[in-house]
């Protein structure tokens, strides 16, 4: 089955829909961006506040995992009352929780507010809630290639925000950093007008959208292809928590310097810019789901060569190069197919249960690689089961169902 842009003529997208494209792709810009930022703060918050590393390591897991388990809730919260609301609020969080880190003494402080503010934060901010106000106004045929834009916007933040903070690093202290960076998070408010406006029921491929959120969670929970994109996202976060967390310590263990782990992770960056934007196209003209299937199998492939090549400079670089482009492709991909499958009026609701999915992923991907080293002393373990994932998650897609879901219009009600 191809994708929802065959035989479709894709007219030209409006003023007013490129300016809700372009301010979800500048508010996933800012937050992710300032997210990705963080792990400068390791050093000199971990040393200034004499904590240790773990302690600010754990900051930044709960942050994730808050991140995740809000998903679902501000998901519902944006569906109900427009996703401007929602970002405004968590712009709020954002800065409030960047400052309140400023004054923090130890580890109870960190979690408080890079932990628990912060992740709820993010999960108002970035993409569960952006994408559904893209879904809203972006016509079928365009929308998957409007998510990839979207998407490219984090690795875009990851190039411009994050020398940016190193900056502000070298010229004050951490303190005033963060105080920078709260700044520039206080510039989502604003955006936050691009996609303003509450969700209205519309009608979808399917002829009609689901009657109210109780339903629309109904049918997903009673579809075998919604538990299937969960469980294929759970891979994708997976694999990715393990690759930016540990593939610089990895490097570094097997003797290569430091500026080649900082250059993997900034070639990832770059190449992703360019894969979500071109996955996000071909899903607008192929099948999302055959795409998601061939996307993971290549990250399989890509990682068994990585691991069977003998490492050098060359190799690393290679590899973040074509793990980059195939890095947050699944996004316009998965968010996408659950628009396409169950409509749009609850597409942050439902995306954002999917996301969860990927954050526990993430979450066990960054663990799980921790505890296997200090067991064992290496990461081949952890190589190994990516691949098989890699395989896994290309397996689970083909037999998702991509048609619209039918839904049978409700009969009128007799007169008496």
């Amino acid at each position: 089955m191809c994708g929802e842009g065959k035989h479709v003529h894709a007219h030209p997208l409006s003023p007013r829909v490129w300016w809700t494209v372009a301010c979800a792709a500048l508010i996933v810009t800012v937050a992710m961006g300032v997210r990705q930022a963080f792990g400068l703060f390791l050093r000199p918050v971990s040393m200034d506040l004499e904590i240790g590393r773990q302690a600010f390591g754990m900051s930044i897991a709960l942050s994730n995992l808050v991140f995740g388990l809000a998903q679902p809730f501000v998901g519902a919260w944006a569906d109900r009352h427009g996703a401007g609301k929602v970002v405004v609020a968590s712009t709020a969080l954002y800065v409030v929780g960047l400052l309140l880190t400023t004054l923090a003494t130890g580890p109870l402080g960190l979690n408080l507010t890079f932990g628990f503010l912060v992740g709820l934060a993010l999960s108002g901010t970035t993409f569960v809630v952006v994408l559904g106000a893209v879904g809203r106004v972006v016509p079928p045929e365009r929308r998957s290639t409007a998510f990839g834009i979207v998407t490219a916007g984090g690795s875009l933040g990851q190039f411009l925000v994050v020398p940016a903070a190193q900056g502000a690093l070298n010229a004050l202290d951490w303190q005033g950093a963060l105080v920078a960076l709260a700044a520039l998070c206080a510039t989502m408010a604003v955006l936050a007008i691009g996609v303003s406006g509450k969700p209205v029921a519309s009608t979808g491929p399917a002829g009609a959208e689901a009657t109210s959120l109780t339903a629309a969670l109904k049918e997903a929970a009673h579809t075998r292809s919604f538990w299937l994109l969960n469980a294929g996202f759970f891979v994708c976060g997976f694999h990715i928590a393990f690759v930016a967390t540990h593939l610089p310590a990895y490097l570094r263990d097997e003797g290569l310097s430091e500026s080649v782990g900082a250059w993997a992770l900034a070639l990832i960056g770059l190449f992703n810019i360019l894969g979500s934007w071109l996955w996000g196209a071909w899903g607008g003209k192929l099948s999302k789901k055959r795409l998601l299937s061939a996307l993971y199998f290549a990250r399989a492939v890509v990682i068994a060569i990585f691991i069977a090549t003998p490492l050098s400079p060359l190799s690393v670089l290679t590899f973040a190069a074509a793990f980059g482009f195939l890095w947050l492709g699944t996004v316009p991909l998965t968010s996408g197919l659950v628009g396409q499958i169950w409509g749009v009026r609850y597409l942050s609701t439902l995306y954002g249960i999917v996301f969860l999915s990927h954050q526990l992923g993430s979450f066990l991907g960054a663990w799980l690689a921790g505890l296997a080293f200090d067991v064992t002393g290496s990461y081949l373990q952890m190589w190994v089961a990516s691949i098989a994932l890699g395989v896994f998650a290309a397996a689970i897609h083909w037999p998702i169902d991509e048609r619209p879901l039918v839904r049978t219009p409700l009969a009128p009600v007799p007169a008496a």
